[in-house]
C-alpha cells in the first residue's frame, strides 16, 4: 500500500504561478510506502520453506557383528586380502597369491573386477594399528561404492607385518 501525502492550500487560476505571474517551485509531494504486507509476505515465505524443507539425514553404515564363538568355513580362493600398514601404504592378494602393492586410486576398480570374476568374493581388510582412523572409513567408502557387502576388517598380526615388510 502506497500513500501520497499532498497539502492543500487552495486553488489558483494558474496553478505554479504566483501573484505576479512568476513562477514558483512547487514543493515535493511525500510519499510514503507501507512495508507491513511485504514484511508478512517474507515472514509467510520464511516459515513455509522452514515447515516444508527435508533435512538431508545423517549418512550412516549398519555393521553387524558376528557372535564371538561364531566360526565360518571359507575357500581361500573366495578371499581378498587387503592390507593397510601404518603408512597407509596399500597390498593385496586374491587367495594364496603373492602380495601386490596397490594404489588407493585403483581400489574401487579392483574390487568391482575381483567381485566380477567371483561372485562370492569376500574382502578381508587387514589394517595395522599404528594406521590412522581416516583410511579405515576410507576403505569401508570405497567398499559401499563398489557395492561390496560382504566384508571383515580386522588388525594386522605379526606375520602379516612383516609379510608386507617383505614386500617393501
Amino acid at each position: 500500500m502506497s500513500d501520497v501525502v499532498v497539502a492543500d492550500k487552495g486553488k489558483s487560476a494558474h496553478p505554479g504561478r504566483g501573484l505576479l505571474g512568476l513562477t514558483r517551485k512547487s514543493k515535493r509531494v511525500g510519499v510514503r510506502v507501507d512495508m507491513t504486507p511485504m514484511v508478512d509476505i517474507a515472514f509467510l515465505l520464511l516459515i513455509f520453506f522452514m515447515v516444508t524443507t527435508v533435512f538431508r539425514r545423517p549418512l550412516a553404515m549398519e555393521v553387524n557383528l558376528p557372535e564371538p564363538d561364531a566360526r565360518v568355513e571359507v575357500p581361500e580362493s573366495n578371499v581378498m586380502t587387503v592390507y593397510v600398514d601404518k603408512d597407509e601404504a596399500l597390498f593385496t592378494r586374491t587367495g594364496r597369491s603373492p602380495l601386490q602393492p596397490l594404489a588407493w586410486g585403483d581400489l574401487r576398480a579392483t574390487f568391482e573386477s575381483g567381485a566380477a570374476a567371483n561372485p562370492n568374493l569376500i574382502v578381508l581388510v587387514k589394517i595395522s594399528r599404528g594406521a590412522r582412523y581416516e583410511p579405515m572409513v576410507d576403505m569401508m567408502d570405497v567398499l559401499e561404492d563398489a557395492k561390496m557387502q560382504r566384508f571383515s576388517l580386522v588388525e594386522m598380526k605379526d606375520a602379516d607385518v612383516a609379510a608386507v615388510a617383505a614386500v617393501r
